[in-house]
């Protein structure tokens, strides 16, 4: 199965209310790699890397795992895998 990356920018009121924290617990449960950051403008960006099934599946989780009374809006963008990651973390928002 070909990996492919998943990009998604979450609004609403999702920093300062463990997002980041609560989506690197819940990626050690999949086989996904990437990163989790806050953005400047008030959004979470979440880079994931994986197969497809195990993308969406990961993406849906993070709303069960309490995260979805947070999220207004949540844009995904697909592409190709890029392999630049290792493991899931949390990074520090690019200013």
């Amino acid at each position: 199965m070909k990996r492919r990356r998943m990009q998604v920018f979450y609004s609403g009121c999702v920093q300062g209310v463990g997002f980041r924290y609560t989506a690197k617990t819940v990626a050690a449960g999949f086989e996904v790699t990437g990163v989790v950051r806050n953005l400047p403008d008030g959004r979470v960006e979440l880079i994931a890397e994986g197969a497809p099934e195990e993308l969406e599946a990961f993406r849906v989780a993070i709303r069960s795992a309490g995260l979805a009374g947070f999220i207004r809006d949540e844009r995904v963008n697909w592409g190709d895998a890029q392999n630049e990651h290792h493991g899931f973390e949390i990074v520090r928002s690019t200013q």
